[in-house]
């Protein structure tokens, strides 16, 4: 009669169902829906806790298999996160287009679960065929961990379905069955089996298998900025992790814990047109705040080397220069990048070109008003010194060089006000005003700058960063309205790696 009482008792403790963990002193102003896979229960109850009690929102909790509850998801299509025990799980939930942001919390791996001191000796999955072994599986059908074993094990897997005593949908309940006693052994998550008090076999035919448990902000979330904030405290070394870790889970590590993280982007002012109101609304959309400071790369990049190291609290978090040769000096902060987007260098001249400018070389006509970005302080000016050098241009073009500045758009409106005649600037610079403006080419092989988009390797806040190029990365129209040629789909580049004319490498 005790041991029915027992299972009873402990079938209710891990059973499934929809609550709310409500914090102590009286409701809250807000709520969230949480779908978590079964065998992250019991950190996760303990999370949802903490954090009903710093900030006060209240957190639903439905638990269930995996499988089963993406079933609900893609019916129900209501809920703010979902957290999921495996890789696969995320992955049908993009195909079904229920799930936008995705922050990785722990890895686990599939193990066999025996009662403390492993009473029947189990040590391998040939063990688990003997007639003697009273298995316990989970659900391919409902589970993450029966979908990913029955993968890895192909027609094995049928041998022990057939032997097994019960399958069930979440392991949390066959780790309960072996933790009673009413079976011998499991296959479950290696961090499953110490919240039960289970020993743990690991067998070869696992050992080379992870899977990440992640959450992932629901489609129909009701505030992406409410549900983004749990997901970081969820993923945050100090919060989550930390009880993630003390109950056995290897932690992936996210960003540090704040209410509301402050970003600092560091940009070089071509950019501005393309990035400015998306920025704003990604900070709107996360919850945080983005300080972003505009200039020429020159001195961005100085003023990283006057704050000498990124202990520095204002040291930017990423970092979206102008062109690839601004990326070598700062380096060792921002060891990869992704090539953005590319903006051309072309010279401006007043609607009519009523100086007939046709090339460069024409920038040296005497008595002519040129109007160049200064070389130090900006990557157009350090590109046009480059290419005029390279073109034995640069002294005859530098004497009617009546102005050097540290952005194009001063150069623009100097050209407007009619104090120059002509000035080398992005197309960008130009893009919106036709009326006024005509744009020479330049030489094909000498016009390109290319946008490199980084996020600093130690920032307390990459993740975020991460989150910030994605979100850039899903408005690519935004940048080609803005006259820049898209180049955002391709791989990350090692800094080190980033091809860079010699003529303009910094010495």
């Amino acid at each position: 009669m005790r041991k029915v009482l027992a299972l009873i008792l402990l079938a209710a403790a891990v059973g499934l169902g929809f609550y709310a963990l409500r914090p102590a002193g009286g409701s809250s102003a807000s709520s969230l829906t949480v779908y978590c896979a079964a065998g992250l229960k019991k950190p996760i109850e303990a999370i949802a806790a903490a954090f009903e009690k710093e900030t006060g929102t209240r957190i639903e909790l439905q638990f269930g298999g995996s499988g089963t509850l993406l079933s609900q998801l893609r019916i129900a299509k209501q809920g703010d996160l979902f957290i999921a025990a495996d890789e696969a799980a995320l992955a049908d939930a993009r195909k079904l287009d229920v799930i936008r942001e995705v922050l990785p919390l722990a890895v686990q791996h599939p193990v066999i679960a025996v009662a403390k001191g492993n009473p029947k000796g189990v040590t391998s999955l040939t063990d688990l065929e003997k007639p003697d072994i009273k298995l316990a599986l989970p659900n391919p059908e409902a589970a993450s961990a029966g979908k990913v074993v029955k993968k890895l094990l192909g027609t094995r897997w049928e041998t022990l379905a057939k032997k097994a005593a019960v399958m069930k949908p979440t392991v949390t309940e066959i780790a309960a069955d072996v933790k009673l006693g009413a079976s011998d052994a499991a296959i479950i998550w290696d961090s499953t089996a110490p919240q039960f008090g289970l020993d743990i076999i690991k067998v070869p035919e696992f050992s080379d298998h992870a899977e990440k448990a992640s959450v992932g902000v629901l489609a129909s979330a009701k505030s992406s900025a409410e549900a983004l904030k749990f997901a970081r405290y969820l993923a945050a070394p100090e919060k989550g992790g930390a009880t993630f870790a003390q109950q056995g889970f290897q932690v992936i590590g996210g960003d540090k814990w704040a209410l509301k993280p402050e970003l600092i982007l560091y940009s070089g002012g071509v950019n501005r047109p393309a990035i400015q109101d998306l920025v704003q609304e990604f900070a709107n959309h996360e919850g945080i705040s983005v300080t972003t400071v505009f200039n020429g790369c020159g001195i961005l990049c100085a003023a990283m080397k006057t704050m000498k190291d990124s202990t520095n609290p204002k040291f930017p978090d990423v970092y979206y220069a102008c062109d690839v040769c601004f990326v070598p000096p700062v380096a060792e902060h921002f060891p990869e990048a992704v090539l953005l987007t590319e903006a051309e260098i072309v010279i401006a001249v007043p609607k009519g070109n009523p100086k007939n400018i046709k090339t460069l070389a024409d920038l040296a006509q005497s008595g002519l008003r040129v109007g160049l970005c200064n070389a130090e302080q900006s990557t157009l000016g350090f590109m046009s010194a480059g290419i005029l050098r390279s073109m034995n241009l640069f002294d005859s073009v530098m004497k009617n060089a009546s102005s050097q500045v540290p952005t194009g758009d001063f150069l623009v409106n100097q050209l407007r006000t009619g104090s120059l005649d002509a000035a080398v600037v992005y197309r960008t610079n130009i893009q919106s005003q036709p009326d006024h403006f005509d744009a020479i080419p330049l030489p094909a092989d000498k016009a390109k700058a290319i946008q490199p988009f980084a996020v600093r390797k130690d920032s307390s806040y990459s993740a975020i960063g991460h989150r910030m190029l994605d979100y850039l990365k899903a408005h690519k129209g935004s940048f080609e309205k803005a006259g820049f040629v898209w180049r955002g789909d391709t791989a990350p580049v090692k800094s080190g790696e980033l091809e860079i004319p010699d003529y303009l490498r910094q010495k």
